[in-house]
């Protein structure tokens, strides 16, 4: 089912280069549709967003906002079994997150200086939740979560309707247990450039956040400064580092469990050892015929898997960095050891029993992550991801003195004089 290339310098680097071929330039099309969406909610508003909303939806929802009372009943309607699940997820991804903290400063020193950074979360935060058959309840958890605690004011909710105007019943549970503070149904392009804009209805907000189609995922590309964003994702992505002790049912049920999401996506197994990789496919072939989502992880494996033989560990190590995936575990014995070699992924699951879809909904770990190699340079959704920081200063006219040489030189150097001249004047006779 993937194919077997053999790390020589030259076969992993074509591969590569396939894979890279995943994340060309947004179609030109999409680009123009959406760019147009935006400029007409942002003209228009609500009337364009539901416009939008009965054009590709085939009908308006039940509500535009959903009441309160409708979300408060479907937590109290809810399976106990998820909600019971749902609590304990969102107690691990807390205490998780409530490690990112960073606290305010402030840093007296003894001439009478006094410098210091300001930390506090964002007024307003726009949620996209995909809605329909690909809802995913998880995904307001790892997004509202982290929000909460950097102390976000206040958590606005986007996420389309089921053909039958309502809201999917699991988001709305996950909404009312972190938290989230209103709900709008609305989806697609039309709902980012809401956020991002504002309307009548539904707020501005500083920063949207959440996944989405290729659609949803333009917007907040051309949206990006306008609002911020999390990130602009790819298709997912799983690397497995194994070697002869790593059991080939967990590799090929893990590489299987990324292979699902998308066509697109990648899953990659570096290993040691050619007959795991070998047992690896079996075990595909083996375990494919009884998921649900077969057709998909056949083609996702066929034009984006591979099993990579390296001739060592240093090797599998180092195709890993620069590949930087999404996703990275080790099935290596002892993988303990490999915490501070492997500086490129989004999230390392380490040992044949930190399976990927723990990361995805229990850990405590967040899940949005960076694709495309970008772990390379960006980090995953944090606490961080939800503030802003500013830094003040307090000189006294003796300190400054101290300084006021330094500075007008510094500012004559560069041809700025009147920055110079702003020191100067405070020490004029």
């Amino acid at each position: 089912m993937i194919r077997k290339i053999y790390a020589n310098g030259t076969d992993e680097i074509n591969f590569l280069k396939e894979l890279d071929a995943r994340n060309v330039e947004t179609d030109r099309k999409v680009t123009e549709v959406v760019s147009e969406i935006i400029e007409n909610v942002r003209k228009n508003g609500d009337e364009a967003v539901k416009n939008y909303t009965l054009k590709f939806d085939g009908n308006l929802p039940k509500y535009y906002e959903v009441p309160r009372d409708v979300i408060n009943d479907a937590l109290s309607e809810a399976d106990e079994e998820l909600v019971s699940a749902l609590l304990n997820a969102i107690e691990n991804i807390s205490d998780f997150h409530n490690r990112q903290k960073t606290e305010s400063f402030i840093a007296p020193k003894n001439n009478g200086v006094i410098l210091g950074q300001r930390i506090r979360g964002l007024a307003k935060v726009g949620l996209y939740v995909p809605g329909g058959t690909a809802a995913y309840p998880s995904s307001v958890l790892m997004n509202a979560i982290p929000a909460k605690i950097a102390g976000v004011e206040e958590i606005i909710m986007v996420t389309p309707p089921l053909k039958d105007g309502t809201p999917n019943k699991d988001i709305l549970v996950a909404a009312a247990l972190c938290g989230v503070d209103r709900v709008f149904m609305s989806g697609g392009a039309q709902a980012i450039a809401a956020l991002a804009y504002g309307t009548e209805e539904i707020p501005k907000v500083d920063k949207i956040v959440g996944p989405g189609n290729i659609f949803v995922a333009t917007a907040k590309k051309l949206l990006y400064g306008t609002v911020d964003i999390d990130m602009i994702a790819g298709p997912s992505e799983i690397l497995v580092l194994a070697d002869e002790t790593a059991d080939p049912k967990y590799v090929a049920a893990d590489l299987m469990s990324q292979a699902e999401h998308d066509k697109l996506a990648s899953a990659i197994l570096v290993t040691t050892s050619e007959e795991i990789a070998d047992r690896v496919n079996e075990e595909i072939v083996r375990q494919m015929s009884y998921l649900s989502r077969k057709e998909i992880i056949e083609k996702s494996l066929t034009d984006f898997g591979a099993a990579i033989i390296c001739g060592d560990k240093a090797t599998a190590v180092e195709l890993a960095n620069s590949i930087a995936p999404e996703h990275l575990e080790v099935l290596f014995e002892n993988p303990l050891e490999y915490i501070g070699k492997l500086d490129n992924a989004g999230s390392v699951f380490l040992g044949q029993y930190a399976s990927e879809p723990l990361g995805d909904y229990y850990a405590g770990p967040n899940h949005v992550l960076p694709t495309s190699g970008t772990a390379r340079f960006f980090s995953p959704l944090g606490v961080q991801s939800f503030t802003k920081r500013s830094s003040f200063i307090y000189y006294t006219k003796e300190a400054l003195e101290e300084a006021k040489d330094d500075i007008v030189l510094i500012a004559e150097r560069e041809g700025l004089t009147a920055h110079a001249n702003a020191i100067k004047v405070r020490f004029e006779d």
